[in-house]
C-alpha cells in the first residue's frame, strides 16, 4: 500500500549573506516561508530493508537521490527488516530556489517516522536532516523560521498572511557557483531578530544571478510592475507578496505567454508538522 505525502516549496523572503566559515560555507540570515505548492512523495512500506527509487528523475541517479539519501539515514534507528519504496511527483523546478529537493528529503524523514515508528523528536530529525544539506532542517523544523548559521540555526518567527506570484524563469541556477562567485557581497552586517516587516533585507544572491542569468531580470522586472519583487534561494524563481489572493490573481492573469507561473499562499505550519513531537 502507498501513501502520498505534501513536500511544500519555500521561499528566502530575504537572505543575507554575513560571513564565510574557515570550511567554506557560507554564514547566513534568513526567513523562510513554506508556501502551499508541492511535491508528492509517495511511499510503499517494505519489508526486506531495501531502500528503492521507483521511477526515474533525470539527472539524479539514485544514491544522490536525497529521498534514498534521507530514508537510508532514518533506517538506522528503524525496526530490523524496515524498507520502503519511494516515488516522485515532481511540480516544482530543479534549479529554482523553492527547496524542492530539500523539501522531498524532509517529507521522508517525517513520514517514515511515523511510518517506521521511529518517533525520534524534532530536534533528532532535523540534525538528521543537516546531513542531507543545509536547506533539509527548516522543512522538518515546519514554521515560518528566522535562520542564521549555514541556514540550519532556526527559530519561529511571526509574518503576515500573504498570498505570492512565483515565476520560473526557463534556467537552472546552480547554488554552488552562485555562492562561489567572485563579487558575491559576503559581509552584510547582521540583523538582530525582530518582527518581520514585509520588504526587510533583500537577496544578496540576487546581483550575481541577475547579471549572469537575463531571463531572471527579465522575470524581477516584470513582476516588479506590481509589487516589490525579489528572488528566492539562490534562484531563479522570483516572487512578490499580496494581501489578498484575488490581488494576486489578478496579476498571474497578466502574465506574458513567454513567462510560467503560480499562485500560492504562505503557509504557517508544514502539512506534517504533527508527525514529531
Amino acid at each position: 500500500m502507498s501513501h502520498a505525502y505534501p513536500a511544500p516549496a519555500k521561499l528566502n523572503l530575504f537572505l543575507h549573506v554575513t560571513g564565510r566559515r574557515a570550511d567554506g560555507y557560507h554564514l547566513l540570515q534568513s526567513v523562510f516561508r513554506l508556501i502551499d505548492r508541492s511535491d508528492t512523495v509517495h511511499l510503499g512500506l517494505r519489508e526486506d530493508g531495501r531502500v528503492v527509487r521507483e521511477g526515474d528523475l533525470p539527472g539524479v541517479p539514485e544514491e544522490h537521490d536525497l529521498t534514498v539519501r534521507a530514508a537510508r539515514l532514518l533506517q538506522a534507528h528503524a525496526p530490523e527488516g524496515a524498507g520502503v519504496g519511494i516515488r516522485l511527483e515532481k511540480v516544482l523546478p530543479m534549479g529554482g530556489g523553492l527547496g524542492g529537493g530539500s523539501s522531498d528529503a524532509a517529507t521522508v524523514l517525517l513520514a517514515l517516522n511515523r511510518l517506521w515508528q521511529v518517533n525520534l523528536p524534532r530536534e533528532a530529525l532535523q540534525k538528521l536532516a543537516l546531513r542531507l544539506g543545509a536547506d533539509v532542517p527548516v522543512f522538518v523544523f515546519g514554521r515560518t523560521a528566522f535562520a542564521e548559521g549555514v541556514g540550519e540555526v532556526l527559530r519561529p518567527i511571526d509574518v503576515p498572511a500573504a498570498w505570492y506570484v512565483v515565476l520560473v524563469p526557463p534556467v537552472q541556477v546552480p547554488t554552488a557557483a552562485i555562492f562561489a562567485a567572485p563579487e558575491l557581497t559576503r559581509n552584510t552586517p547582521a540583523l538582530k531578530i525582530a518582527p518581520f516587516s514585509a520588504g526587510m533585507g533583500h537577496n544578496d544572491l540576487q546581483p550575481v544571478v541577475v547579471e549572469r542569468y537575463p531571463e531572471v531580470a527579465r522575470h524581477l522586472d516584470w513582476l516588479g510592475r506590481f509589487g516589490e519583487a525579489r528572488m528566492t534561494g539562490s534562484g531563479a524563481c522570483v516572487f512578490a507578496a499580496f494581501g489578498t489572493e484575488a490581488a494576486a490573481r489578478d496579476v498571474l492573469q497578466q502574465l506574458p505567454a513567454t513567462m510560467q507561473g503560480f499562485v500560492a499562499q504562505g503557509l504557517d505550519r508544514h502539512p506534517l508538522y504533527d508527525f514529531c513531537a
